[in-house]
């Protein structure tokens, strides 16, 4: 099926995409979108019955871990990084008045 683009819809994508096209690429631009939708037709065609949709190519399993304090228990050692330090507390300037 030969999808056909108008200048018309070539003027207002340009304008969408606040682009300003020159005649020639205005005929590029005509011939690419005729392809892509030409492919698109292409793969309409394909029978999908009894494909499960996906959301990705790749199999995605869950990578989350589990969370849980590791290291959380060492008060001196985490203090350390501290620009200072109050009653077992980071101290840190004032930022609001």
């Amino acid at each position: 099926m030969a999808n056909i683009i108008s200048d018309e819809t070539i003027e207002y994508v340009g304008i969408l995409a606040k682009l300003e096209l020159s005649d020639e690429e205005k005929e590029a631009a005509k011939k690419d979108m005729a392809d892509m939708l030409d492919y698109i037709d292409k793969l309409n065609e394909l029978d999908t019955d009894g494909v499960e949709p996906m959301s990705h190519v790749f199999s995605m399993d869950n990578v989350f871990r589990e969370d849980v304090v590791t290291n959380g228990d060492d008060r001196s050692a985490i203090l350390q990084n501290a620009p200072g330090e109050k009653d077992g507390m980071f101290k840190a300037p004032r930022t609001v008045e």
